[in-house]
């Protein structure tokens, strides 16, 4: 067997195990009773094990070499390069130093919980120094295994979650939103504050709002026969080829919140399910990067289900499940769930804000993995930047500012990114569909999302990883991702509309 099949089987191995670990894990969250906690902890922890002495055994590094000398196709040669990033990333790192991070990140993350709660910045500083200290020599070691991939340290762990995106190219794409953004949340907010809003709270029955779920899932091209829809406290979208898990989370007060959760785990689903059939269980037939999976959840929440076509399809669907809002129109519909307005907390921003959030946070997440600040002066520069960007002060408010997320204390440093660069391709690609599409509006009105899915099937499903991130968005549109068509996405759904 050649050096290039061995590797085939191993990985095919590895990925059936990860199919494993994917299902015990969604349990966990979704249907496990709480008794069950430690055995579950154990049998992730040996499947973790297992996983992890598979990918680092000495004889892959003697198939790399192998493989390098054989004859493989271009997509072969494509699969081998995502297989050996995947072995370069888990063998550059020390098992003393992975030991120490995820005791670290377990106390801090723990200690977290509580001290957010009470605005205990200094109670949290002692543990998180020395996850920023670890995360540092995590990055200076990624760095120095890659031998010149990586510019800094920072980009080394921006590369776990979205590859092929650098420091240099997202600072790029980031000032030009910070060169305009702010002032264009000033004019749609002024806009906005001129025009009168529907109150849309009120009662609405968990049973029908989970009704409602499965209806617009299933316009959306979801497949239940391979897959499903459950409750967790945070919405989520994980499984396998045939099995897409989604959770979404429901309040009797929002039937919105609930939707809207739904609709971008059903994007997240349905690019997993679009990805290359005959590359299964290898790497190359996996997903691109976290920045293209978040592309396609944003291009369902945000470019698909507030467009006002689809809007106006989905008005009759509401009505039909809460008679309630039967006076409420498609128009009146569109402004609840597009409003806008600043806020200390990302997760419940619009997408007009939140852009700002993340910024914010790479630009202070960057700095202290490459060593241009430390975690005690956090605080400050949140503050400054927050004022800079969004106008509100959080000086002394920890827990709606620094500690807010649960990414940092975790050592998740180099995640952040990967939103912001989503919302920024999925306007790039909306844009590109309308181009190819001019009947594209015409067709959402109907409730046919058809033609939307074939062209990101085409274009981004099916090429899995074989392209990078940059390569990706521009076979797809003509260009590399370009904040302008943000920018001209934000002025015509609030401005020129």
């Amino acid at each position: 067997m050649s050096a290039y099949h061995s590797l085939v089987n191993q990985f095919a191995r590895l990925h059936k195990l990860s199919h494993a670990s994917t299902f015990l894990s969604w349990d966990q969250q979704v249907m496990m009773p709480p008794g069950g906690a430690e055995g579950r902890a154990q049998a992730l922890a040996e499947l973790h094990q297992i996983h992890h002495e598979l990918l680092t055994a000495e004889y892959l590094g003697d198939w790399f070499e192998g493989a390098l000398q054989e004859g493989l196709s271009e997509d072969q040669q494509a699969n081998l390069r995502e297989m050996h990033r995947l072995w370069q990333q888990a063998t550059c790192l020390q098992g003393d130093l992975v030991q120490a991070q995820s005791l670290a990140a377990s106390r801090c993350e723990h200690a977290w919980r509580e001290q957010r709660g009470n605005n205990d910045w200094a109670g949290f500083l002692p543990n998180f120094k020395e996850v920023v200290r670890l995360a540092r020599e995590e990055a200076q070691a990624r760095q120095a295994a890659a031998e010149g991939d990586f510019a800094t340290p920072y980009d080394a762990l921006l590369d776990l979650y979205s590859s092929g995106d650098t420091s240099a190219s997202i600072a790029e794409v980031f000032d030009g939103l910070k060169a305009q953004l702010p002032g264009l949340i000033d004019e749609v907010i002024e806009r906005q504050r001129r025009t009168p809003n529907v109150d849309l709270s009120g009662h609405y029955n968990i049973q029908e709002q989970q009704r409602l779920s499965h209806s617009v899932m299933e316009v959306l091209g979801f497949d239940f026969s391979k897959g499903r829809l459950d409750i967790s406290s945070h919405p989520f979208s994980t499984g396998v080829r045939g099995d897409h898990r989604i959770t979404t989370r429901y309040r009797e007060s929002d039937f919105i919140e609930a939707l809207m959760g739904t609709v971008h785990e059903t994007g997240h689903a349905s690019y997993e399910a679009g990805l290359p059939e005959a590359w299964a269980g290898q790497p190359a037939g996996e997903a691109r990067s976290m920045s293209i999976h978040e592309s396609q959840s944003l291009l369902f929440e945000k470019q698909l289900l507030l467009s006002k076509p689809f809007v106006r399809f989905l008005t009759p669907i509401i009505h039909q499940h809460f008679p309630t809002l039967k006076e409420v129109d498609h128009d009146q519909f569109w402004q609840a769930m597009s409003r806008v307005h600043r806020g200390f907390i990302r997760v419940e921003a619009d997408e007009v804000t939140y852009p700002m959030h993340i910024v914010l946070r790479y630009e202070i997440e960057s700095a202290l993995i490459n060593g241009e600040m430390e975690a005690e002066d956090i605080p400050d520069a949140w503050a400054d930047k927050m004022q800079a960007y969004l106008g509100l002060d959080t000086h002394g408010n920890y827990k709606d500012g620094c500690l807010q997320d649960i990414h940092w204390p975790s050592g998740a440093f180099g995640y952040f990114p990967s939103y912001t660069l989503g919302a920024l391709n999925a306007a790039q690609l909306f844009s590109a569909m309308h181009r190819d599409l001019p009947a594209l509006d015409a067709h959402l009105r109907e409730g046919n999302v058809s033609s939307l899915r074939q062209w990101l099937g085409s274009r981004i499903w099916s090429k899995g990883s074989f392209l990078s991130s940059k390569e990706l968005i521009t076979q797809a549109t003509g260009e590399a991702t370009n904040p302008d068509y943000f920018i001209r996405h934000i002025r015509n759904r609030y401005l020129d509309m």
